[in-house]
């Protein structure tokens, strides 16, 4: 009898736990370990900076890829402000590159560095030619993430505003990724379709730079899109979003994947 009733308590927490998870969106853990012999996992590297870490891109899109019965893996490598010249004299994201068999290493500059054409020829190519080697070497897909610009452009640097200084960071990825022969994840590009069809989602923190959970979110679906080659359009991963603010994001990010050509087959 105390055996029935430890059971129907257990089995009673179970239950209860499960609809707790169910309620909260929440993806289940589908890490790449006990890996059956039909089943494959993803691995993503992020190596970036703050752009990268704040709201734990990483693990956001991890979510999202396991809502969608995705099982993968995520690792990061990012420093505040850090660039890619950074990350190419560091031993430990050389370490952390090598460290695993990744599917894809996800290269992000400096926020400023890609709307420059002195920066990028000098700073931003040099670095990543290195990184996308390593990359290549250690088995695995190089992804530029072309970032968002700032709220209100660079005025002191001739980018007034917002959509000038996106136009220029579109413009110093998709070069550099087209020399290098890599693909991109074209975050900027989505970004720039959420400022105009849904102007009232603030994609930034108040320092109009860092983005805010939304903007972050928008990013972890393009990554979806862009990697899985699969919609995001009704996972049930919304990070704590509105449910309606987080279907925008996933429509307008498998939008930006689906309808350009950004070099994942």
């Amino acid at each position: 009898m105390k055996n029935l009733k430890h059971f129907l308590t257990k089995l009673t927490l179970l239950v209860v736990s499960c609809l707790l998870f169910i309620a909260s969106g929440c993806a289940p853990a589908m890490d790449c370990s006990n890996l059956q012999a039909n089943e494959s996992c993803t691995r993503v590297l992020f190596i970036g900076n703050s752009y990268t870490y704040v709201n734990d891109l990483p693990n956001t899109f991890a979510n999202l890829a396991r809502a969608g019965g995705h099982k993968t893996e995520v690792g990061m490598s990012a420093q505040g402000g850090w660039m890619l010249s950074d990350h190419v004299k560091s031993s430990d994201t050389i370490a952390k590159i090598n460290s695993e068999k990744w599917n894809f290493v996800v290269l992000q500059e400096q926020s400023e560095v890609p709307a420059f054409q002195q920066s990028r020829s000098q700073e931003m190519y040099p670095a990543a030619r290195v990184l996308v080697g390593d990359t290549r070497q250690a088995g695995a897909v190089p992804i530029f993430l072309i970032t968002w610009a700032y709220r209100d452009g660079l005025p002191q640097n001739g980018m007034p505003n917002y959509a000038s200084m996106q136009a220029q960071i579109n413009n110093g990825y998709l070069v550099t990724a087209q020399a290098l022969n890599s693909p991109v994840a074209p975050v900027g590009v989505a970004w720039q379709a959420v400022r105009d069809q849904y102007p009232q989602i603030n994609l930034w923190q108040a320092d109009g730079s860092h983005p805010s959970e939304e903007g972050t979110y928008l990013a972890a679906c393009v990554f979806y899109a862009d990697i899985f080659q699969h919609s995001p359009e009704g996972l049930s991963y919304h990070a704590n979003l509105p449910t309606a603010t987080a279907q925008a994001l996933q429509k307008v990010a498998a939008d930006t994947v689906f309808n350009g050509q950004w070099g994942i087959p």
